[in-house]
C-alpha cells in the first residue's frame, strides 16, 4: 500500500526540522572557517628531501600467461602511424603541499624511455594514493607511404620538437630570493599543424630544452577534456588561482578512438567547455589489434570475474533470463489486455527498432507471480558485453545481471527510516558493473559500479578482493545497485539528510561471475563471432509503467512533496520497467562518471 497521509505529514515535518538544523550548522561552520582560516599552501624547498614515495600498488596475485593472440598484453600498441609504450618509471621534479604532506601533489618526469621513443608530457598524482601511474611515450612507425602537406609537398613526420615553451604558472611569488623550491609549469608551443600532448614541470625559471618532449601531428590526435581536479591552488594560497586536472578523450566509448596519454592539464583561467591547449592521441589502426580475442576474453573473466554478494535480507534475487521466460513472463502489446508467453530464448520478442511504448514484459498472473518476483539464484548468471575503451588501449568487460523484480525503497530522513510499501518497486531490473582492463599488460585497472542513474569508477587499489585478483561487488538490498564496500549509501540529498537507503552487506547469497557468465556481445570481433541471444534485441521495457498519483493530497502537502521529490531519485514517482542492456547509453558510450 502507499504511505498514509499521516506518514507523509510526519516525513514533511521532520524534513523541515532537519533543513533548519542544517542551515544553523552551516552558519557555525562558516564562522569557524573565517576564524581559523584554511590550511596554508607552501613551497617545498629543493634542498629538502622529496616527499616519501607512495607505496607502489600491485595486484594481489601474479598475472597468468594469457592465451596467444594478435597484440593483447604485449607491452606496446600500434596506433597507426605511431607506436605507444607505457612507462612507469619516474624522477621526482616538484611537490605542492599543504601542511599535511599526504594531501599534496607530486609531479614526475618519465625516465627509462625505450630507444627511439619520446616523451609527450609529464605525470602527476596525489600523495595519498598508491603509486600505479604511467604515461605513454611514442615513436613513429616507418611506412612506405608517408603523409605529406599538399601545399608544400614536404613530408610531415608524426612527431616534432616544440618551437618554444610558454610559462603557464609558477608557485614563485615574484621574488628572486625565493626561487628555491618553486615549481614552474610549461606548455610546449607546437609547430604549425601539430598539437601539444602534455605539460612539463621544472624547479627553475629557465625554459626546458626543446628536445625534452615531442608534439604530435594534428591528424593523429583528438580533442581531450578536463576530468578530475588533482590540485586546486585558490587565491587564499597564491596571488593567481591555479588548477591541475586529469584528462580524458572528449569522444569516448565503443566507437571512440581517443587515447589517454595520462599526462595532466593545468591552467589558471579555464572555463568549462573551453577547448584545451593540449590533445590526446588517436588510434588509427582499424583492426584494434591490442583488443583480446575470444580465448583471451574468457581467460580474463576466469581470472578477474568478481563475486557479487546480495544483502542477507534480500528477498528479490536474480535469475537467468531463460528462467524468467520459462516461469511465465508475458509479453504485452499496447491495446491488448492478454499477454503472450515468451520463448525460452526470447526468439518471439519483437526485435530492433526503439523503445516506442508498444510492447513491454510483465510478470505472470495468479499464484506464480510472487514466486517469479523472488527470482532464482541458482540459475543466475552475468551477461557479458566486451568493448574497446580509450581507443582500444583498454578493454571494458561490462557484466549485466537480471532480477525479475526490484523491491520497494527505504526512505531515510535524518535518523528516521521509513520502509515504503510500493515506492521504488518495478518489474524487471537490469544492473551492471564494468571491469576496465589495460591492454598493454592485461592488468585490471578499475571497476565501474553502476548505481541507479549514475555510478562511480573505483581503482583496483581501492577494491576488496575475495580470492586472488577477483574483486567483490556488493548488490544493494531490493534495488540491486552495485557498490565496492559494505555499508549504507545514500541516494538523494546528503545536505538534508534525506534520501533512499542503499544497504549492502556480505551474505551466503552470491553469484561468482568468473564461472557463472555468458558472453553475449563483442562487436569488435566481427559478425558471427559471438552469437547474441534473441532477447538482447528487445529494445522495449522489461516491466510495465505505473505513475503514482498524489493529487489526493491537500495543496500545501502536494507542493511540499513536489519540492522533496526534486531531491530524490526518479524511481519515487512511480513504477517503470527498465529497458534492456542494449538500449542503455553505456552500451555504445562510456560509463557515466
Amino acid at each position: 500500500m502507499m504511505p498514509t497521509i499521516l506518514e507523509i505529514i510526519v516525513v514533511v515535518v521532520i524534513i523541515i526540522i532537519i533543513t533548519k538544523s542544517f542551515r544553523l550548522q552551516s552558519l557555525l561552520l562558516r564562522s569557524k572557517q573565517e576564524m581559523f582560516g584554511c590550511q596554508r599552501f607552501y613551497r617545498k624547498r629543493t634542498d629538502q628531501l622529496a616527499p616519501s614515495e607512495p607505496q607502489t600498488f600491485s595486484l594481489r596475485a601474479p598475472l597468468p600467461p594469457w592465451p596467444q593472440g594478435q597484440g593483447f598484453a604485449l607491452g606496446k600498441i600500434n596506433l597507426g602511424e605511431l607506436e605507444a609504450v607505457k612507462v612507469s618509471r619516474f624522477k621526482f621534479i616538484w611537490s605542492s603541499n599543504t601542511q599535511d604532506e599526504k594531501k599534496g601533489v607530486t609531479f614526475y618526469k618519465p625516465i627509462g624511455i625505450p630507444d627511439g621513443f619520446y616523451s609527450l608530457g609529464y605525470y602527476c598524482q596525489s600523495n595519498d594514493q598508491p603509486f600505479r601511474g604511467f604515461v605513454l611515450v611514442a615513436r613513429e612507425i616507418p611506412s612506405k607511404s608517408e603523409s605529406t602537406h599538399i601545399s608544400t609537398g614536404i613530408a610531415s613526420p608524426a612527431l616534432r620538437e616544440p618551437v618554444d615553451y610558454t610559462l603557464v604558472w609558477s608557485s614563485n611569488d615574484g621574488s628572486e630570493e625565493r626561487l628555491q623550491g618553486c615549481g614552474f609549469f610549461w606548455l610546449p608551443q607546437p609547430p604549425e599543424g601539430y598539437k601539444s600532448i602534455g605539460y612539463l614541470v621544472t624547479c627553475s625559471p629557465k625554459k626546458p630544452k626543446l628536445d625534452k618532449v615531442r608534439c604530435v601531428r594534428a591528424d593523429l590526435t583528438e580533442r581531450c577534456e578536463n576530468y578530475q581536479v588533482i590540485l586546486d591552488v585558490g587565491t587564499r594560497f597564491s596571488e593567481f588561482p591555479f588548477q591541475v586536472w586529469s584528462t580524458r578523450p572528449s569522444h569516448r566509448g565503443m566507437l571512440g578512438r581517443g587515447v589517454s596519454v595520462w599526462t595532466f592539464s593545468c591552467n589558471s583561467c579555464w572555463v568549462p567547455g573551453q577547448e584545451l591547449p593540449i590533445a590526446c592521441l588517436k588510434n588509427l589502426d582499424p583492426t584494434l589489434h591490442a583488443m583480446p580475442n575470444c580465448d583471451q576474453i574468457h581467460a580474463l573473466i576466469n581470472h578477474y570475474g568478481p563475486t557479487v554478494f546480495f544483502h542477507p535480507d534480500e528477498i528479490y534475487m536474480p535469475s537467468s533470463v531463460s528462467w524468467f521466460f520459462e516461469n511465465g513472463a508475458l509479453l504485452f502489446r499496447k491495446g491488448d489486455s492478454v499477454g503472450q508467453s515468451i520463448d525460452v530464448d526470447g526468439s518471439n520478442l519483437p526485435s530492433g527498432g526503439r523503445n516506442d511504448g508498444e510492447f513491454w514484459i510483465d510478470l505472470p498472473s495468479g499464484d506464480r507471480k510472487n514466486s517469479v518476483k523472488s527470482g532464482n539464484l541458482g540459475s543466475a548468471k552475468l551477461y557479458v558485453h566486451v568493448k574497446p575503451a580509450l581507443g582500444g588501449t583498454f578493454t571494458d568487460i561490462a557484466m549485466w545481471i537480471f532480477c525479475p523484480f526490484n523491491g520497494p525503497a527505504t526512505l531515510k530522513v535524518g535518523v528516521m527510516n521509513y520502509s515504503l510499501s510500493k515506492i521504488g518497486q518495478h518489474v524487471g531490473d537490469w544492473e551492471h558493473f564494468t571491469l576496465r582492463i589495460c591492454n598493454f599488460t592485461g592488468e585490471l585497472w578499475s571497476i565501474y559500479f553502476s548505481q541507479h542513474s549514475g555510478g562511480v569508477w573505483v581503482n583496483a587499489y581501492d577494491l576488496e578482493y575475495i580470492q586472488g585478483n577477483k574483486a567483490i561487488v556488493y548488490s544493494s538490498k531490493n534495488g540491486h545497485a552495485t557498490f565496492p564496500h559494505p555499508g549504507t549509501y545514500m541516494q538523494g540529498s546528503g545536505k538534508l539528510g534525506l534520501g533512499i537507503r542503499n544497504d549492502v552487506a556480505r551474505s551466503n547469497f552470491f553469484v561468482d561471475s568468473s564461472t557463472c557468465y555468458e558472453l553475449v556481445a563483442a562487436e569488435y570481433l566481427g559478425d558471427g563471432v559471438v552469437s547474441e541471444p534473441g532477447w538482447l534485441q528487445f529494445m522495449r521495457k522489461w516491466g510495465p509503467t505505473i505513475v503514482y498519483d498524489i493529487s489526493i493530497l491537500p495543496l500545501v502537502l502536494r507542493y511540499s512533496m513536489a519540492n522533496i521529490f526534486i531531491k530524490l531519485p526518479v524511481e519515487l514517482y512511480g513504477e517503470e520497467g527498465p529497458t534492456g542492456p542494449k538500449e542503455k547509453n553505456n552500451w555504445v558510450g562510456d560509463e557515466r562518471g
